[in-house]
């Protein structure tokens, strides 16, 4: 198999995006999400080759998450269809005042039931990168023995391990995620945290605090509207303020950085066409370009066509490292 720039590993679920409040709407929009599959759905749309893996039901739902995936170009042939177990499936829920709340249903599904065989895919595909998010541990023992697994095969065959902290609150609290995702974060090359989930964690107040916290090589807080700041041992941190943006939902922002971040690390196309490795702030601002194409769509996930008029790359450009003709 054709070696890939990063695989990310987590759960997908079909998204329900109801017109107004969840309670009354009368009409939903029938979507897909999950934070690895958003990372991934981003950079296969920007040239990147990049593979998901996972586990889906065997069921309509995951037919719909499958071909979302494809429809971005994310290689999907590491995922498990599981007949046992259900796709998983949550709710956004907006509010008149513009804040989104999200429910979840994902007891139990297909993606709880993965485990530790399946990141033989780390040898079967040799990633750059792999991608992993502090969701997947908490879905299940066997999925964060997956998450342990991967981390190792990750070291054993030369790929950067790429970790967001992505707590979720309605997952586990904070006492308990805490321990766990330091641990996670300190196994990572490079981590992405919130400063408003740093300081749920850890306490945190600053950037600087967040980073200290959280103890690993190389951290990127960010920081809302404000910006975010790359923190390396032995380096000067690096700040870059986030551009203005007309924010149209936040959900899915995050996953975007973390895409747009990664995409530069590996050798993304900046504003001049460089397609070299990129400095620490022409990552951050890559990471900002992504992010505000998240803020500025209903969907975690704009359309492919959207993404790469926006990025300006060609359809079917695949190496990630051409500028468009």
């Amino acid at each position: 198999m054709t070696p890939i720039d990063v695989l990310t590993a987590g759960e997908a679920m079909v998204m329900l995006a109801p017109h107004g409040p969840l309670g009354e709407a009368d009409a939903v929009d029938l979507r897909v999400g999950g934070a690895e599959a958003n990372v991934a759905c981003f950079l296969a749309a920007a040239g990147r080759p990049t593979a998901w893996l996972g586990a889906l039901g065997a069921d309509p739902f995951g037919d719909r998450v499958q071909a979302h995936l494809e429809r971005y170009g994310v290689d999907t042939r590491h995922v498990r269809r599981d007949p046992g177990r259900p796709t998983g499936l949550y709710a956004k829920d907006p509010s008149p005042t513009g804040e989104t709340a999200v429910w979840y249903y994902r007891r139990g599904s297909a993606a709880s039931g993965m485990g530790p065989d399946a990141a033989a895919a780390v040898a079967r595909c040799a990633p750059r990168v792999v991608h992993l998010s502090g969701i997947t541990p908490v879905l299940s023992q066997a999925a964060d023995a997956l998450c342990r697994a991967l981390l190792a095969e990750a070291r054993r065959h030369g790929a950067r391990v790429s970790f967001d902290v992505n707590h979720r609150p309605g997952l586990w609290e904070a006492a308990r995620a805490a321990p766990i995702l330091r641990a996670y974060a300190a196994a990572a090359d490079i981590v992405f945290v919130g400063r408003d989930e740093a300081a749920r964690l850890w306490g945190t107040t600053t950037p600087a605090e967040a980073a200290r916290a959280i103890g690993a090589a190389h951290t990127v807080v960010k920081d809302a509207d404000i910006g975010a700041t790359s923190f390396r041992a032995g380096a000067e941190p690096v700040f870059v303020a986030a551009p203005a943006v007309d924010v149209v939902e936040p959900v899915g922002a995050g996953d975007a950085f973390a895409a747009g971040y990664l995409h530069a690390l590996l050798g993304g196309v900046d504003d001049a066409g460089a397609a070299d490795e990129l400095d620490e702030s022409s990552r951050l601002q890559s990471g900002h370009r992504f992010s505000a194409l998240a803020l500025g769509d209903h969907a975690d996930v704009p359309p492919p066509d959207v993404i790469r008029r926006r990025l300006g790359v060609a359809a079917g450009w695949t190496n990630g490292a051409q500028p468009v003709p």
